[in-house]
């Protein structure tokens, strides 16, 4: 019996009757049953190295894939790292770390190598395992294959209601999983993640089989748990919100220095950088360019609750962009490696730009047809390349390679190439 069978059948876990829908169709009762407790209560916070050494034998003598899931402190502290790592696993049950009391999980990774994990986003959640030392050589992602699958709404609440025909208490989602001790009803939605997350892995490869689509998702998980780190991000600063509005280099500049001493106390206090400083006052001091801290203290979000210190510390930085010589403020725009913006291909190159627009047609085409996000289906960037710069002689085999050079699953290549070569070698009308 499946971990969702056995839920449905424990009446104390449920407020409505009926059960999730079997294989077979539709079950009698179509109300959706709230998910209130694991069918095992809720597991004590693994906390010291003698109970994780426990948790890691269990887990390993564990039979079948085994679901995992991270809580972070997004908007509350520096960074993206682990507060709680949820698991379960046929034979094991669920176990909830803490990952400042244990802060190196490489010994669990290693008891799971080679078993396949479940996540719902995995690319949320795998930076802070890597952080932690539990890296997967294989994996499944329930979101992702929900977007193959063609579901509307793929979040794991969705999922699991219309997939499974749970509901998923998700009031927790944004709190602050920074906090010690957790509170109990945090611990048990915690838990309740990762409880019927094999059931729904289990759900969706027979759906995704049935649609012909399995080793399309097995090539994304594949890519997905073999991709390296990504590369710190180059002029993080660039992305403050609002930046848009930032037109002249020694604006620029003053948005570099705040978002740079910004960081620093974010860092130091392990703290949202948002929290310290908002990005739309960053904005706001770059584009007025205050010549004192009175100055500076009108402007929005700058008001009366920062202190005098504080002021005079993004005063500083303020003051430290405008005296620096002109060589040394920041360009308008980062180096460009790729197209330049789509809206800027019809005056640089017109049959570019024709081409561009036939083979989103036929993207966007595809992808209805297969039931899927055409962002899924390949990506627009790898799309605008071969567009911008199609194979010298095209053909099947020429765009199937450059879509491959571009990091296109096969499936993709295999799938694309068909409707983007009409799109790659028609002329333009006129």
């Amino acid at each position: 019996m499946t971990d969702a069978q056995e839920t449905a059948a424990d009446t104390s876990l449920r407020t409505t009757g009926g059960a999730p829908p079997d294989d077979g169709g539709s079950s009698e009762a179509e109300v959706p049953i709230p998910l209130l407790e694991p069918r095992d209560g809720i597991p004590p916070v693994i906390a010291d190295e003698g109970s994780l050494a426990e948790v890691i034998a269990a887990f390993a003598a564990g039979s079948g894939p085994v679901a995992v899931d991270a809580e972070r402190a997004s908007g509350y502290r520096y960074g993206q790292r682990a507060y709680l790592v949820q698991l379960r696993r046929e034979g094991a049950g669920s176990a909830l770390i803490d990952p400042v009391a244990c802060a190196d999980l490489s010994g669990l990774g290693e008891a799971l190598a080679g078993v396949e994990w479940v996540l719902h986003a995995a690319t949320q959640d795998l930076p802070c395992l890597r952080e932690i030392g539990m890296i997967p050589s294989r994996l499944f992602d329930t979101e992702l294959a929900g977007r193959l699958a063609g579901f509307p709404r793929v979040g794991l609440g969705a999922m699991v209601e219309g997939v499974l025909g749970f509901v998923l208490e998700k009031g927790h989602s944004a709190v602050d999983w920074s906090t010690r001790p957790l509170p109990e009803p945090w611990l048990r939605y915690a838990a309740l993640d990762v409880e019927l997350l094999v059931d729904l892995r289990d759900a969706l490869e027979k759906e995704l089989d049935r649609q012909g689509k399995l080793e399309w998702a097995q090539q994304e998980f594949d890519a997905i748990a073999s991709a390296p780190a990504p590369e710190p991000r180059k002029d993080p600063w660039r992305r403050t919100s609002g930046m848009h509005k930032v037109r002249r280099r020694r604006q620029m500049a003053v948005v570099r220095e705040l978002w740079q001493a910004r960081d620093k106390v974010a860092r130091r206090r392990d703290i949202s950088p948002g929290k310290v400083l908002g990005d739309a006052a960053i904005v706001e001091a770059a584009l007025a360019l205050p010549a004192n801290v009175h100055a500076l203290s009108a402007l929005n979000g700058f008001g009366h609750r920062m202190g005098r210190r504080q002021l005079e510390q993004w005063q500083s930085a303020v003051d430290r962009a405008k005296a620096l010589p002109d060589h040394e403020l920041p360009q308008p725009g980062q180096p460009v490696t790729g197209p330049p913006p789509p809206r800027a291909w019809a005056e640089k190159d017109p049959v570019a730009a024709a081409r561009l627009v036939a083979a989103r047609a036929a993207v966007s085409a595809l992808a209805e047809t297969l039931t899927m996000p055409q962002e899924n289906l390949i990506t627009p960037d790898t799309v605008r390349r071969v567009c911008w710069e199609p194979p010298g002689e095209v053909n099947a085999e020429s765009v199937a390679a450059a879509l491959a050079g571009y990091g296109a699953r096969p499936w993709q290549v295999e799938q694309v190439t068909p409707v983007l070569l009409p799109a790659l070698t028609s002329s333009p009308a006129g």
